[in-house]
This record gives C-alpha cells, sequence and structure tokens, in this order.
C-alpha cells in the first residue's frame, strides 16, 4: 500500500519537471541571439551572390535559349526542396546542433568555391557550387526547429519571427556587400571572386559562432522536425474546399511571378553580355544598390505600413489590393521596357515591392484562418511546398521569357497577377474563417 506522502510527491515531480522545462525554454535569450546571428550572416552571403550569379552566368557562357541561366537559378531551390526534409530527419535522430554547423561548413566550402569558380569563368563550377550551397541553406529549417525547441509557446511566435528578420536584412545587407566587394575589385567594375569570398567569410564567422556558442537545444520532449516532401492526407486536406484551392494557386502564381522578377531584373538593368538589347547599362555596383533598395522598400513596407493597414483592412482585401497593385507594377515595368525610361523602372520597382508586401503575408493568414483548427499545420505546409515549387519554376523560367523577349515576364506577371486577384474574390464567397 502506498502512504499519502508518496502519492503527493508524485504527483508534484511531474508538474516541477513540466515547469522547470518550461522555464528553461522562455529563459534562453543567448541561444536565440546566436540562432539569429548564424541565420542572418549565412543569409548575408546568399544575398552578396543573389544579384549578381545571373550576370555571371550570362558572362561565362553562350545561352540562346536561357535555360542554361534558368536552371542555374532554379537548382538551389530544387535542392533546398529535396534536402530540407532529410536535415530535419537527420536533426531528430543527431541534433540541431551538429546539422546546423554541417550546414555552414558547406556554406564556406561552397562559396570559396563559387570565388574561384569566378576566376576560371567556369559556368559548370557556378553549377556545382549553387547545388552544394542549396544544399548547405536547406538547413534554415533545422534553425526553426531549434527555436521551437527553446521557447515556450508565449513566446515561439516572437522566435520564429528571428527567422524572417534574419531573411529580410540578409537580403537588405547582402547586395551592398555586394557593392563593396565589386568597389575592392582591381578595375572597380567587375565583381571577379570578390563577393563569393566575402560571403564564405560571413559564412565562416556563422560557423565559428555554432561551434565555440551554440549549445544543443534538442531534448526527449523535442517535436520532430522531419517533413516529407509529399504528404497525400495533408494535400487531399488542402485541396478539400473550394477556398483553399483558389488561394493555394493564388499562392503559387504569386510567388511565381515574384521569383521570375527577381531572377530576371540582374539581367535586364545591367544589359550586357547576351542582353546588350536591354534598354538600360547598369554597374555592377548600380545592380547592388538595386537589389539592396529593393529589400529596404520590402522591410518598410511590409514591416511598417503592412502592419499597420492590417489592423483596419481585412486580409481578403489587403490580399486582393495587393494582386491589383501588382498588376499595376508589372504592367508599369513592361512600358519602362519598352521606353527605356528609368523612372518608370524605379516607380514599378516601388509599386510591386508595394503589391507583393500586402499580398504575400496576407496570403498565409488566410490560409491559416480559413483552415481547419485541427488540420492547419498540413495545410500551411503544404503551402510551403506550394511556394518552394513556384520558386522553382520561377527562377526557371523567367530567364528563358526574357531571352525570347525583354518584357515577357512581366507582361506574363500581370496577367497572372490579375488572375489572382480574382481568385482571391472568389475564395471569400466560400471560404470560412475558423478563428471567429
Amino acid at each position: 500500500m502506498t502512504s499519502p506522502e508518496s502519492n503527493e510527491s508524485k504527483s508534484i515531480e511531474p508538474s516541477a519537471k513540466s515547469s522547470t522545462t518550461e522555464k528553461d525554454k522562455a529563459g534562453r535569450p543567448g541561444s536565440l541571439l546566436v540562432i539569429f546571428l548564424t541565420v542572418f550572416i549565412d543569409l548575408l552571403g546568399f544575398g552578396i551572390v543573389l544579384p549578381l550569379l545571373p550576370l555571371y552566368a550570362d558572362q561565362f557562357g553562350t545561352d540562346t535559349s536561357g535555360f542554361v541561366i534558368g536552371m542555374l537559378m532554379a537548382i538551389f531551390s530544387i535542392m533546398q526542396f529535396i534536402f530540407a526534409p532529410l536535415w530535419g530527419a537527420l536533426s531528430d535522430r543527431i541534433g540541431r546542433r551538429p546539422v546546423i554547423i554541417v550546414g555552414l561548413l558547406g556554406s564556406v566550402v561552397f562559396y570559396t568555391l563559387f570565388g574561384i569558380a569566378t576566376i576560371y569563368q567556369s559556368l559548370a563550377g557556378l553549377f556545382i557550387t549553387r547545388i552544394g550551397a542549396g544544399i548547405a541553406g536547406a538547413t534554415v529549417s533545422t534553425a526553426q526547429a531549434y527555436i521551437a525547441d527553446t521557447t515556450d509557446n508565449e513566446n515561439r511566435a516572437r522566435g520564429m519571427a528571428l527567422i524572417g528578420m534574419a531573411f529580410g536584412l540578409g537580403f537588405t545587407l547582402g547586395p551592398l556587400f555586394a557593392w563593396f566587394a565589386v568597389a575592392f575589385s582591381p578595375d572597380q567594375q567587375t565583381p571577379g571572386a570578390g563577393p563569393g569570398f566575402v560571403a564564405a567569410g560571413l559564412s565562416a564567422v556563422a560557423l565559428l559562432m555554432a561551434i565555440f556558442v551554440l549549445p544543443e537545444s534538442k531534448t526527449a520532449d523535442s517535436s520532430p522536425n522531419a517533413k516529407k516532401w509529399y504528404d497525400k492526407a495533408a494535400w487531399i486536406v488542402a485541396f478539400q474546399t473550394k477556398a483553399l484551392v483558389y488561394l493555394l494557386v493564388g499562392f503559387f502564381i504569386c510567388i511565381f511571378a515574384f521569383a521570375s522578377f527577381e531572377t530576371t531584373l540582374s539581367l535586364l538593368i545591367k544589359g550586357s553580355g547576351n542582353f546588350e538589347n536591354a534598354p538600360f547599362n547598369f554597374t555592377f555596383q548600380q545592380v547592388c544598390m538595386t537589389f539592396a533598395l529593393i529589400g529596404l522598400m520590402v522591410a518598410i513596407v511590409q514591416g511598417g505600413i503592412v502592419r499597420q493597414l492590417a489592423k483596419r483592412i481585412s486580409e481578403q482585401k489587403l490580399a486582393v489590393a495587393g494582386a491589383v497593385i501588382e498588376v499595376v507594377g508589372f504592367a508599369a515595368i513592361t512600358y519602362a521596357v519598352y521606353a527605356a525610361s528609368l523612372g518608370w523602372l524605379f516607380g514599378a520597382l516601388a509599386i510591386i515591392v508595394a503589391g507583393y508586401s500586402c499580398l504575400q503575408p496576407s496570403l498565409y493568414s488566410l490560409l491559416s484562418r480559413w483552415s481547419d483548427p485541427s488540420q492547419q499545420g498540413k495545410v500551411l505546409g503544404v503551402g510551403q511546398s506550394v511556394s518552394a515549387l513556384a520558386r522553382i519554376f520561377g527562377s526557371g523560367l523567367g530567364i528563358p521569357m526574357l531571352k525570347a523577349t525583354l518584357f515577357l515576364p512581366y507582361l506574363v506577371a500581370s496577367i497572372l497577377m490579375l488572375a489572382v486577384a480574382i481568385m482571391i474574390t472568389s475564395a471569400g464567397r466560400s471560404g470560412r474563417d475558423f478563428s471567429k
């Protein structure tokens, strides 16, 4: 027979253990700071390379169709799509910290090889390095799992926001670092190997931080991080209602159009190599500054203006407004190409960024609100898969369209965004808001 005292102690121990666990999770701000810095510095390296990559490829090879450069841009996203679940499964077995360290080590190696490939002007070398960097960069989902391990429910959203902040700062400041790398090149005009080596150096700093400062986060009660590429049950759930179908298709088109725009912009404004008939003739430094300006505009509009608008306007109206704004923006950049007008070009960039900043987060929010709470995780997972696939196709097909006709990617995007506005409006007629 058990004494009352032993019963009392048994009933208290799990509670105390749970309380301690939650306290430990809430009390690791240092770990979150290290994760933020490692992700930010790694993405800073990616931001350095992004605006210059298609220009390197266009210089190093002759590609009349544009499909080779398109695949070079798409291969990074393809590798992330394939390897993110594998890294997730591995981190569930051996821990988050080793996976993050291996990913950062891969970034150091492949950004170094990227710099070497630019010295030898090797298109094949660029492909190898982008494949490797895509595999290494797929560990970002493991960083998200680290945050989930080290935060309680109350602080998790703020912790995950750090990843979004790291992305935004990396894409904003990365092109500025590329600008400095070009500025210190021998002729101060061509980027050479500098951006690749700078990116490798930054990743090396992040690697050292992960090795010497970052503790392991995985415990016995950590949630699994592995996800399937194709979860049949999740896709069935996501496509069982008309409203969610409209939203997911609209989400695909939105990301496809922006990825196509993002991939082709540097080739359009540089106007050299195989694109000498382009109406603009930016220097490498001006290309970097243009991408930095876009990143800054996204941060300002999405982090400031859209957050305020979201308090007064429903997500559906904000999403429709964003799609319509993008219709105007892509039409404006089409005219900018036709008229060879810098004023129209930069006006169009501001409009496109404003529309995307309204549309993309609103679609994510609608997917969440219009999903049954018991199935919400599956639907949002499908949304992430749709986003990854859209980025692959947008990156892969944008440059071939640009090769065919300079304004074709933007004309197609303008028409597609009109379809998105119609889809979101139609979805609102049958969508059910489960949050009310």
